[in-house]
């Protein structure tokens, strides 16, 4: 079976694991501090926050911003369920907005259209969540001047953008955001088996973060209600999560950030190459603008249906059958049941549906072959013969 995506593990992530192993630490330990390090020095945001899954570090972030009941956060339909959880979860309401037809991202004017009733009615967000979707950058630069206008903020779900840029910034530095949200699960860029770290510019969101992060609980001193306290003393200021990275992930992903650039370089290799043996076919690729720069987490093409006799479910089977492990990213969010009991329905995002019902992402990884990639088009392109 080809997958959609998967790890590249080598000997020296390997032992880096096992001298862990051997260590006094296998979690509170001295690795993910270091790993947190090191990802602050790639993205160049001034302070991060690990944790044990993308999904807790987007809970994390909101959190950090104060996300609780009665509260609007909005997201797009076509995401992981984890974009919009991590708003419920506090007890905010959720809602979507719709995404460019060429992109897939988020579309700004859909936004601004929104915000412009929103704020007719007084139900203005308080957070928005992009996504970065299959690694290629939202519209950072205008959707965050539109956020100083309607006041909002923005936690970036950058959970498949580890690498890639906009207009030369790299995502994670936060320079249009409050707070970015990478996810290292075995299918991301890079992986610490599961993972996830939460960067901020803000010192607040960051001490916020690591408090939710242990059990509400601070370690610092010079925050201690308590002065005359005593070694090992340490106090619970609010409630809290066990959202900790052990340091046998972290050691995975200290090894694994130093092969990121090579990751992203074969990744973009292939999807060029997919590109130009698409180019003629009845296949619409994800557009990635000129100024963008993508990690090519997921390679997504689109099918024109009335171009072939064979229906989506069919073609998902035959790749299937052909033992290449297609997927769909995402089913709209909207449509699945319990979105359904909060009253959202069906047409309320016709770009997101659409898009769920004719896209498909295809292999793409470090460690593909040429000839897993050529047995990738020529089944692909047997679909309009």
């Amino acid at each position: 079976m080809i997958p959609y995506s998967k790890q590249s593990i080598n000997k020296k992530d390997i032992l880096s694991v096992i001298k862990v192993l051997k260590s006094n630490y296998l979690t509170k330990g001295p690795k993910v501090n270091l790993f947190e390090n090191k990802v602050k020095k790639v993205v160049k945001a001034r302070y991060a926050v690990a944790s044990n899954s993308g999904s807790s570090g987007l809970h994390l972030a909101c959190l950090a911003l104060g996300v609780g009941k009665d509260d609007i956060v909005w997201t797009v339909p076509n995401t992981y369920a984890a974009s919009a959880n991590c708003a419920i979860n506090c007890g905010a309401k959720v809602d979507f907005v719709d995404i460019c037809p060429e992109t897939f991202n988020i579309s700004v004017d859909e936004l601004e259209n929104k915000l412009i009733k929103a704020k007719k009615f007084k139900k203005l967000p308080k957070v928005l969540i992009p996504v970065h979707l299959g690694g290629q950058p939202y519209e950072q630069k205008k959707i965050w001047e539109l956020s100083k206008k309607y006041r909002f903020k923005i936690i970036e779900d950058a959970s498949h953008a580890f690498g890639a840029k906009h207009y030369g910034e790299i995502v994670g530095s936060c320079r249009w955001s409050d707070i970015t949200v990478f996810s290292f699960h075995p299918v991301k860029i890079i992986t610490t088996a599961e993972g996830g770290i939460s960067m901020t510019n803000n010192k607040s969101y960051y001490e916020k973060m690591r408090s939710f992060r242990e059990n509400g609980i601070i370690f610092d001193k010079k925050k201690f209600k308590k002065k005359n306290n005593y070694l090992g003393y340490y106090e619970q200021i609010s409630s809290g999560y066990n959202y900790r990275m052990n340091d046998i992930s972290a050691a995975i992903g200290i090894s694994q950030i130093e092969r990121f650039r090579k990751f992203i370089k074969k990744r973009n290799v292939i999807a060029n190459y997919y590109k130009r043996y698409f180019k003629n076919t009845p296949i619409k690729i994800q557009k990635v603008e000129k100024y963008n720069f993508s990690s090519f987490h997921l390679f997504i093409i689109q099918f024109n249906l009335k171009k072939t006799r064979l229906s989506y479910k069919d073609i998902f089977k035959k790749y299937r059958d052909s033992n290449i492990y297609v997927n769909l990213h995402y089913k709209p969010l909207h449509l699945n049941p319990f979105f359904r009991k909060l009253n959202f329905k069906k047409k309320q995002f016709p770009i997101s549906e659409n898009y769920g019902e004719i896209s498909l992402s295809i292999p793409i990884f470090y460690e593909m072959k040429n000839k897993d990639i050529n047995k990738v088009i020529k089944i692909t392109k047997s679909f309009f013969n």
